[in-house]
C-alpha cells in the first residue's frame, strides 16, 4: 500500500473513531452512519440466507473450529490461535490453520493463465509444519507469525478456505481445521465458534462498519460456543459478562490476559528478561489496531516511553522509516526500540551490525485468569470425542 493510500486510511479511521472534529468530519460520520444501517441489514440478510439453507454451508468431513470476533482488529486474536493450535496438537490432533492472509500480496498471474486455467492460484503454503516457505509480505503478517512459532502445524493462506481446507486434508491428512478470523466465514460449516471480546473496547465504538468497527451486531454473539474476554487485568468483568449474557445465555466464558514474557532482538535473536525495561528510556513503534494497549504494557513494565511512533494496522516498514527512527533514538540517547511481534515480521531485514540502536519485540502469551476448567473441557471436547461418536456427530 502506498503512503497516500495509508494516509487516506488513517484519515478514515480518525473520522470513524471521532478523533477528527469539524463540520466536514461530522458530515462524513453522518453519511457513514447511514451506510452502516444498510450494512447491518445486508449482514443479517446474509445470515438469514444461510440459516434457511438458501446459501449452503460446505462440509469437508473434518472438525472445523472458528476463532474470530465481532469487531475489526484489536482483540489479540493471533496469540489465542497459537494457544489453541498448541493445545490441540498436544492432544493428538493434526492441525492446519486456514487464514485469508489479510493485506498479503498474492502471486502474479499472467493473462494467458487467467484465460486458460480455472485454478491457477492454489492456496499459498506458509508452512508445511517443518519449513517456513513464504515471507511475511506474501503470507501476511499473522499467518507468517503463526507459522514461525508453531512446529508440525500446517498454515495455509487463501480467501477460499473451503479450497485450502481440502488441500490440508488431502495432502497433509489433517483432522482439525482452525479458521483464523473465521466467525464471518460461513461458507465452511463450523463445529465450534470461539469468539473473542476485548475487555477494553468490547464492541468497538458501538457502530457497525463503515461508521464503526463492528462487523455484525452484538446480538449475533448468540452463535458463539465459547467466549474469551481478552486483555483482562484481574479486575471484575461482571458488567461486561452481564451484557454478554443478554445476547448469549449458554456460551462458556473464559477470561484471559496477554502476558509479556521476554524481549527478543529481531536481528540477533538475543532474548532479554522484562526487567531490562525497568527505568529504561525507550522508543516504541507499532502498526496495530490498538497501539494504546501495547504502549500501556511497556509503561506498566517500568519503561519510560520517550518516543511513540504509530502506523496503521498491518503497516509494512520501509528501510528509510526504520533508519529514520533509529537516528531519532540516537539523538535522544534511547537505549532500545521496542515493537510488537506482529510488527517485527513486517520490518526490513538488516545486518545486526547496521542497527545502531537494538530493536526488540515484546513476546506476549495468553494466560487464563478464570475458567481454567472450561478451557480444559473445551480442549478435551475437541481432542477426545465421546465413544461411538465421530467428531462430526459429537459436535453436531
Amino acid at each position: 500500500m502506498g503512503r497516500r493510500a495509508e494516509q487516506l486510511e488513517e484519515f478514515a479511521v480518525d473520522v470513524v473513531l471521532g478523533r477528527r472534529r469539524g463540520f466536514r468530519a461530522g458530515i462524513l460520520r453522518g453519511i457513514l452512519f447511514a451506510l452502516s444501517r444498510v450494512f447491518e441489514r445486508l449482514v443479517q440478510f446474509r445470515l438469514f440466507l444461510y440459516r434457511k439453507r438458501i446459501f449452503r454451508e460446505r462440509t469437508l468431513g473434518c472438525l472445523v473450529i472458528s476463532i474470530g470476533n465481532l469487531t475489526v482488529g484489536g482483540t489479540g486474536k493471533t496469540p489465542i490461535v497459537e494457544k489453541f493450535a498448541r493445545a490441540l496438537q498436544a492432544g493428538g490432533r493434526r492441525v492446519a490453520i486456514l487464514s485469508r492472509g489479510y493485506k498479503s500480496v498474492p502471486r502474479k498471474r499472467s493473462l494467458l493463465d487467467r484465460l486458460t486455467k480455472q485454478d491457477v492460484d492454489p492456496p499459498r503454503l506458509v508452512s508445511d509444519g517443518k519449513t517456513l516457505l513464504l515471507d511475511s509480505l506474501t503470507a501476511g503478517d499473522e499467518p507468517y507469525m503463526l507459522a514461525h512459532n508453531l512446529k508440525d502445524v500446517i498454515v495455509l493462506v487463501d480467501k477460499d478456505r473451503v479450497k485450502s481446507g481440502r488441500v490440508a486434508i488431502d495432502e497433509w491428512k489433517v483432522d482439525t481445521l482452525l479458521l483464523d478470523d473465521g466467525l464471518q466465514y460461513l461458507h465452511l460449516k463450523h463445529r465450534l465458534d470461539i469468539v473473542l471480546i476485548d475487555r477494553q473496547a468490547p464492541f468497538g465504538n458501538e457502530f457497525l462498519l463503515p461508521r464503526g468497527t463492528l462487523r455484525e451486531p452484538p446480538r449475533n454473539l448468540r452463535r458463539a460456543s465459547y467466549i474469551f474476554i481478552t486483555k483482562s487485568t484481574g479486575d471484575s468483568n461482571e458488567e461486561l459478562i452481564a451484557r454478554i449474557r443478554r445476547f448469549n445465555r449458554t456460551a462458556e466464558i473464559i477470561e484471559c490476559a496477554h502476558r509479556p514474557r521476554y524481549l527478543q532482538n529481531i536481528y540477533t535473536g538475543e532474548q532479554l528478561p522484562l526487567e531490562k525495561l525497568r527505568d529504561a528510556y525507550v522508543a516504541c513503534v507499532s502498526g496495530i489496531a490498538a497501539p494504546e494497549s501495547f504502549e500501556g504494557a511497556l509503561k506498566s513494565l517500568g519503561a519510560h516511553v520517550d518516543l511513540a511512533v504509530r502506523y496503521i494496522d498491518h503497516h509494512y516498514y520501509s528501510e528509510n522509516e526504520l533508519r529514520t527512527l533509529i537516528n531519532r533514538c540516537i539523538k535522544r540517547d534511547l537505549s532500545m526500540i521496542v515493537t510488537t511481534e506482529k510488527d517485527a515480521v513486517r520490518m526490513p531485514r538488516f545486518a545486526a551490525e547496521e542497527v545502531k540502536v537494538p530493536v526488540y519485540f515484546l513476546r506476549v502469551e495468553i494466560e487464563i485468569l478464570t475458567g481454567h476448567e472450561t478451557w480444559e473441557h473445551c480442549v478435551n471436547r475437541i481432542c477426545t470425542p465421546q465413544p461411538m461418536l465421530s467428531p462430526e456427530r459429537f459436535f453436531a
